[in-house]
């Protein structure tokens, strides 16, 4: 991605949305032109705000994601919507900034063990907050498999892309072991749905918010934590990940881990 590409200029819309606020890119996920940017907006008396910009026919995701955030948010600490408008060749998401600094900041690192801890004890906050029963998303173990079918079939799963435990798998082969070893049963919660390190926003050393709601549902609480537990490995090293199954409160069940991450591979 280069400095002059001409979509990392903050977009016009953002000063109609949020007049007086200074935009400063947060974070652009991939170099693909359809990318969403996210950009963090500075306004009088230190008010912060986040922008998310979806390009034309790109806007699904913001949708979704506005959606579980308005519905979440009688339940727990999540971004307030303020606005999701489609205006000039833009959808913009606009959330109220949450308190505290995500689970990567370098802070967090002179205890990283507690830190990691405090990710799990994060995750149970979660899933214990409210009944499965309230939620209108779902993504329980027979709507994933429709979903990632979809995906295959229709071309949108690129084996490249896979973690290093899936790169021998073609994305048919990817399927076809998840169909195979899909779990019987299921101990549904209401799930993040993408509960990685980035996502947690913490205080003091415990959390305080959640971000990136768009692939929340209900689902088995393993979704939630083989994902979160892949996730600490990913940023603080392999030896850390049982402290993450200590916070939480729970004994590692190596086979809906092994599931669950394939999974997250083929979802998208």
């Amino acid at each position: 991605m280069s400095d002059d590409a001409p979509s990392l200029h903050p977009p016009p819309e953002l000063a109609e949305l949020a007049p007086g606020f200074v935009p400063t890119l947060a974070s652009r996920p991939d170099a693909d032109a359809g990318a969403i940017t996210t950009w963090r907006l500075d306004g009088p008396g230190g008010v912060a705000r986040f922008a998310k910009v979806a390009p034309a026919g790109h806007a699904v995701p913001l949708r979704r994601e506005a959606e579980r955030a308005i519905w979440a948010a009688a339940y727990l600490p999540v971004p307030r919507v303020l606005a999701l408008e489609a205006t000039g060749p833009v959808t913009v998401l606009l959330t109220e900034a949450l308190p505290g600094r995500d689970g990567t900041d370098p802070s967090w690192r002179r205890d990283l063990a507690r830190h990691v801890g405090a990710l799990g004890r994060g995750l149970r906050t979660f899933h214990d907050a409210v009944g499965d029963e309230w939620c209108p998303f779902r993504f329980d173990v027979a709507t994933a498999l429709d979903h990632v079918a979809g995906r295959v079939a229709s071309g949108q799963v690129d084996p490249a892309d896979f973690h290093s435990e899936h790169a021998h798998l073609s994305a048919e082969g990817a399927l076809a072991e998840l169909e195979a070893a899909a779990p019987a049963d299921e101990e549904l919660v209401v799930c993040h749905g993408d509960y990685c390190v980035p996502n947690v926003l913490l205080q003091a050393g415990a959390v305080t918010g959640y971000v990136d709601l768009g692939a929340l549902g209900v689902a088995d609480r393993w979704w939630d934590i083989a994902v979160g537990g892949w996730s600490t490995t990913w940023n603080f090293g392999d030896d850390l990940e049982p402290a993450f199954y200590e916070g939480y409160g729970i004994d590692p069940d190596p086979e809906r881990i092994r599931w669950y991450r394939l999974l997250y591979d083929l979802a998208g």
